[in-house]
């Protein structure tokens, strides 16, 4: 029979052990994130208060191992405010050091379409090529031990053609 100070020593040498474990198998998990940018925005049938689009992805996977998804979720924002969010429950598998491209559902309320239209109409926050920047945020989710990949990225895209009157 163990003493208790020797009992209580063997308790934290354990429980120490066990946290070094730990803090050892988020290091794996924690590989570089994925390179996401925004290719496109394509029209979607949608409501009467909601435009419906959908959210073209390059997804470039810049580690080792493939990264497999079964689920991803958007938030994007134009000219520094929020714009369009969505989720798709679509699977797929991008290769160590190769890209996909995803299509997410988004959906646009129709107050932030008129503020960007009133920004756009306005000339503010766009420049002769009619690009504008946006920020992404996102998950592809797994359900692997990580539990998944988050993102985020900030560009400029092209506007669909149509949307700025001439």
């Amino acid at each position: 029979m163990l003493n208790p100070g020797r009992r209580t020593c063997l308790r934290a040498l354990a429980l120490t052990g066990i946290g070094l474990a730990l803090t050892g198998c988020a290091n794996l998990l924690d590989r570089e994130s994925v390179r996401v940018t925004v290719v496109g925005l394509d029209p979607l049938p949608g409501e009467l208060m909601e435009a419906r689009l959908a959210l073209k992805l390059r997804v470039q996977n810049p580690t080792e191992s493939t990264v497999d998804y079964d689920g991803i979720s958007v938030e994007l924002d134009l000219r520094g405010s929020s714009f369009a969010s969505g989720v798709s429950s679509e699977k797929g598998s991008i290769p160590r050091f190769g890209e996909a491209l995803i299509a997410v559902p988004v959906s646009v309320s129709a107050f932030a379409v008129l503020r960007q239209v009133a920004g756009l109409a306005s000339g503010n926050g766009i420049n002769a090529n009619t690009r504008i920047e946006y920020a992404l945020r996102g998950r592809l989710a797994s359900s692997g031990l990580g539990g998944g990949v988050r993102f985020a990225s900030n560009g400029e895209m092209e506007l669909p053609k149509g949307l700025i009157p001439r």
